[in-house]
């Protein structure tokens, strides 16, 4: 007898998930060895693109608030990790499904033209991955000729692998290798031992493939990881050579604040893309288009070659919660988009500039902005070394005051129009202006940094940032469970466009003790008191900690 439905959909799941996994090796291998597509990473792009806003946003906001909830890390870092795992996940899903489905089928067929079930269900599936990884996968660097030949021989491999398996599975005389004159019950137990001891092989192929493509894919030479453009052998970040422009300020930090100057590798990075594009900057032209007097293109070296301008600048995402660590501080290099205007040529009747990035996503700014704030700048640096690849080689664009999703990075083309249109993040329902709120975080109660004053009062450092955008911020205020407002002292900011480091030095009292934080902009507005999700505008809210606070001594 055949085995019943469900339990040949068992064996096909069973191994589907074997043979899912051992594709999954081979594809990470070919990625990281060649630049040839992982088609997981590219799955988990285009369901970010296609599903709706609101599942977008809801997922955002379930996965922030399971990464601080759990204190995994870093927030940019963990759910970068947690998308990846995602993508992996729904590949290996969709696998084993397909195995279920593609076992009961080929029972029905008594195990005949199995091998063909198998190329079907191979070609279907590798016939979406294609689409797929042609319309927004980032993950290629080959030909579309060698993207497309690697993923369909992948997937008719794969599938006539699942073919010849699920037919190997089935218990008759032949499939099973059982003597014809054998009687049926010895049939069935010969069947049995054979079927449990292929499905031990097939685990142990299927693994030692895995370990190989693993092993190969993390030693290979290209890493698609890497930095691009790093300033070459022996460059340094500017930071690392220079002072910051308040190193004599009076007030310093808090012992335990956040570092005023962020290093490069622990500034934040959000994006639409599990993995970053990958871009030639020998190779790579900006293209003006739309309402130009004819398209124009500048390389990287021409946008270099103009007038440089510096900024220091604290840029914050609008998914960042109140406290959260997606805000960073680095100095930014690049030319004035102002400065670039008479090189574009652009016409008269055009209003706005739509800037469009290598990975689909984009924003539009108005003509009347560029033309009135010549900080609003084309970037190309960052301390002082070339953009790297996860931060937006080789252009990315800096618009004061507005929060990171109205920034586009892996800046390929500007086109001139002569009307506004809702950029990407936008269509999907977040806020049209995207201004950054007031906002300020404790840090650090600095307990071990306890001292005494003059009077022999023990007093305990309480600091950490306040940040408003280009605004400023003119006062930082710390409440200690039910007591008055007092304000706390501001260290001279890095310039006009970062945030400011305040601190506090609170009159040690033992116990439990909450603290709480407020702001006001450099305009003199409040920090908004009422509690409010990042989505779609940006979180608000205060900012408190509450500790159980011993004698320091």
């Amino acid at each position: 007898m055949y085995p019943s439905g469900k339990r040949a959909a068992f064996d096909g799941a069973l191994a589907g998930a074997m043979l899912t996994v051992a594709l999954i090796s081979c594809l990470y291998a070919g990625w990281r060895l060649a630049g040839l597509p992982f088609v997981p990473f590219d799955l988990f792009d285009w369901f970010s693109r296609v599903l709706p806003g609101p599942v977008i946003e809801k997922s955002i906001g379930a996965m922030v608030a399971f990464i601080r909830a759990f204190h995994l890390g870093p927030i940019y870092s963990v759910a970068k990790h947690m998308e990846q795992a995602m993508g992996i996940g729904i590949f290996f899903i969709s696998g084993v499904i397909g195995g279920a489905i593609l076992f009961p089928v080929i029972r029905a067929l008594h195990g005949r033209k199995a091998y063909l079930a198998g190329l079907v269900l191979g070609a279907a599936a590798g016939g979406r991955a294609l689409f797929i990884s042609s319309s927004v996968g980032l993950t290629a660097t080959v030909s579309p000729l060698a993207r497309d030949l690697w993923i369909m021989g992948a997937y008719l491999l794969w599938g006539a692998a699942m073919g010849g398996v699920c037919r190997r599975l089935l218990p008759g005389r032949e499939a099973a290798g059982v003597p014809i004159g054998q009687p049926e019950a010895e049939q069935g137990m010969a069947g049995q031992i054979d079927r449990r001891s292929f499905m031990v092989r097939l685990a142990g192929t299927a693994a030692a493939i895995t370990v190989v493509g693993a092993v190969v894919g993390k030693l290979s030479a290209l890493s698609y990881f890497s930095t691009s453009g790093r300033g070459g052998p022996g460059a340094v970040p500017w930071s690392e050579a220079h002072a910051l422009p308040n190193a004599g300020a009076r007030v310093q930090p808090a012992p335990g604040t956040r570092p005023e100057f962020t290093p490069l590798e622990k500034h934040y990075r959000i994006d639409i893309d599990t993995v970053p594009p990958t871009i030639d900057g020998r190779t790579w032209r900006l293209k003006t288009e739309g309402l130009v007097e004819s398209p124009r293109y500048l390389t990287l070296d021409a946008i270099r070659r103009m007038k440089p301008m510096y900024q220091f600048i604290t840029l914050a995402c609008i998914s960042n919660p109140v406290g959260g660590d997606l805000i960073s501080t680095t100095r930014w290099t690049g030319t004035s988009l102002k400065d670039i205007l008479p090189f574009l040529r652009i016409k008269p009747q055009a209003t706005h500039l739509k800037i469009t990035s290598a990975d689909g996503f984009w924003e539009v700014v108005s003509l009347a902005q560029v033309r009135a704030d010549e900080r609003i700048m084309l970037t190309y640096a960052w301390d002082g070394l070339p953009l790297e690849r996860k931060h937006g080689f080789p252009l990315r664009i800096y618009i004061p005051d507005l929060y990171g999703m109205k920034q586009p990075k892996w800046i390929e083309t500007i086109e001139a129009m002569d009307h506004w249109e809702p950029g990407y993040w936008v269509v999907r329902g977040w806020d049209k202006v995207a201004r950054m709120k007031a906002t300020s975080v404790i840090d650090t109660v600095a307990v071990r940094a306890a001292y005494k004053n003059a009077q022999g009062k023990t007093l305990i450092p309480v600091g950490g940032i306040a940040h408003a955008g280009v605004r400023g911020i003119s006062r930082v205020e710390l409440k200690v469970d039910n007591g008055p407002w007092r304000q706390a002292e501001l260290r001279t900011p890095i310039s006009h466009t970062t945030w400011v480091i305040w601190r506090y030095d609170w009159a040690y009292a033992p116990g439990e003790h909450t603290f709480i934080v407020r702001c006001y902009d450099g305009n003199g507005a409040p920090q908004i008191e009422t509690p409010e999700p990042p989505p779609p505008s940006g979180a608000s809210g205060y900012f408190s900690e509450t500790k159980n606070i011993q004698d320091p001594s």
